[in-house]
């Protein structure tokens, strides 16, 4: 049991590892991807991101899209049909849209369902053979933007000329390469392009994150200077439960700081800096788990009920190194996927696990509690039962108020999939660590250190043994969770 688990944590971490090597900022790399046909057409996604627009009064609060080195590579067969001194054998697009013009590529607006001109539109002067249909913006001309490149002769490679798009208008832009020619099948594309918005190379998605993470870094000081000055008056009379709660905000001091260094320095440079990005991860996922088990022992009345965890211990142990693995997976494939757009099916094999875990940490902690107040209950600790009450209705609250927002999140992504709401959606999961920072308050609150400890800590007339609290982790108590209990995990 114990090589199975090793070796599932060992396969996830290098997979994520594998899956977000040489992820960079605001840069698309392009490793020889294909095309793919759609209508009369082949198209390649370049990327896509929120861009503010640029200030007019600063040069260098420029917002722009710079093409570097962008290759695209044909077939020998292609190359062959055309010769050694013709000219313009082959055309490849790169189209700019603006979300709200999507409806400009194309040939809706000419009653058509095709991409590529057709000679019978280009009889009637609306585009030219060879190129994607585009209707200009009336208030803008240049856009959507087309930038062509041409190959010539016999040549298998062509490369596309540097140069850099300024953004003067605010939105998601959409980035494809395009051709018409179906004789340009099996056409390659290498190279990179960089995305850069006004105040830095930070995406417009998450160029917001970097305040926010700022203002917690601050919310986390300030409470472990109240929590440290708590801990110190009341130092003698300090239990074993305070440090784990003084671990858990010491974590997220450093979580929230790691992860404001790493956008400060992502948006001064461009490209993120790897080992940062892994500390603030690793931090992301160590405070995660172990903020579950917090809330996990004190559901089980650790140093109130029970004097020791006892004979569940190591499964109490287990379940954290196994989430712990997971996460920072999971932490690793997202945080450095932004870019490099990871494909969901790689997001949902480490989603799984997790949610999985996360089940089991759910169904755990409210069994547990449920036996804690029983036993307060009948032992007639009153003191003890109003502050498991407290901590009950808190935990309960944070589930109500978790569950209207994942019907929020589910509400959002359906009305947005293209991305339009881009300006509102770190919203989203700053929103998680908000709730997580409020349930840590709550229980700094209820457990804060006394000179008179004994209204809530352990008694040995009282004491019980802690294999009475080990449950069964059994496969039903998972059933039905879903995608709910994973959105859940982010509270905590």
């Amino acid at each position: 049991m114990r090589r199975a688990t090793l070796s599932l944590a060992l396969g996830l971490s290098l997979f994520a590892l594998f899956a977000a090597r040489g992820a960079d900022a605001s840069i698309h790399e392009y490793a020889g991807g294909g095309f793919a046909p759609r209508a009369n057409s082949f198209f390649f996604h370049g990327g896509s991101e929120g861009l503010y627009a640029s200030d007019p009064s600063s040069n260098s609060s420029a917002s722009f899209i710079r093409f570097d080195t962008v290759i695209f590579h044909r077939t020998l067969e292609s190359a062959s049909r055309h010769e050694e001194m013709q000219q313009k054998t082959g055309l490849v697009e790169a189209i700019i849209v603006e979300i709200q013009d999507r409806d400009k590529i194309g040939g809706s607006y000419l009653h058509s369902d095709a991409i590529c001109c057709t000679p019978e539109l280009d009889k009637e002067k609306s585009c030219r053979v060879g190129e994607v249909i585009i209707r200009p913006n009336p208030e803008n001309p240049d856009w959507p933007k087309r930038i062509q490149t041409f190959f010539d002769g016999k040549n298998e490679e062509t490369t596309m000329v540097t140069q850099i798009v300024s953004i003067n208008k605010t939105g998601m832009y959409y980035l494809y390469f395009m051709f018409c020619d179906p004789q340009l099948k099996g056409l390659k594309i290498t190279g990179r392009t960089v995305w850069r918005n006004p105040q830095g190379y930070l995406p417009g998605k998450m160029a917001p994150m970097m305040t926010f993470y700022g203002f917690m870094s601050l919310a986390y000081l300030a409470l472990g200077l109240i929590w440290f000055i708590q801990f110190v008056r009341c130092w003698k009379d300090i239990l074993q439960l305070h440090y784990h709660i003084t671990a858990v905000i010491a974590l997220g001091m450093c979580e929230m700081a790691f992860w404001y260094f790493e956008y400060a320095n992502f948006n001064s440079t461009g490209t993120r800096p790897m080992g940062i990005t892994l500390w603030a991860v690793t931090f992301t996922a160590v405070k995660k788990t172990v903020s579950r088990l917090l809330l996990l022992v004190v559901s089980m009345g650790y140093g109130v009920v029970l004097p020791t965890l006892g004979g569940i211990t190591s499964r109490v142990a287990a379940l954290g190194f196994i989430y712990f693995i997971a996460s920072e997976a999971l932490e690793l494939v997202e945080n450095l996927g932004n870019i490099n757009d990871f494909s969901g099916k790689t997001r949902l094999f480490l989603v799984l696990p997790v949610a999985v875990l996360d089940a089991t940490f759910i169904i755990w902690i409210f069994s547990s509690l449920s036996r804690t107040l029983e036993k307060l209950q009948l032992r007639r600790s009153m003191a003890k039962l109003e502050l498991y009450r407290k901590f009950t209705n808190s935990l309960a609250v944070s589930v109500l108020i978790s569950i209207a927002w994942i019907g929020y999140e589910l509400y959002f992504n359906a009305t947005d999939p293209l991305s339009e709401l881009w300006q509102r959606a770190w919203i989203i999961p700053s929103f998680w660590n908000v709730l997580s920072y409020a349930l840590l308050a709550i229980i700094c609150i209820l457990w804060s250190p006394s000179r008179n400890p004994t209204g809530f800590a352990y008694s040995e007339d009282a004491g019980e043994g802690a294999d009475e609290e080990g449950l069964s982790l059994v496969g039903s108590a998972v059933k039905g969770t879903g995608d709910m209990l994973y959105s859940w995990q982010n509270a905590m």
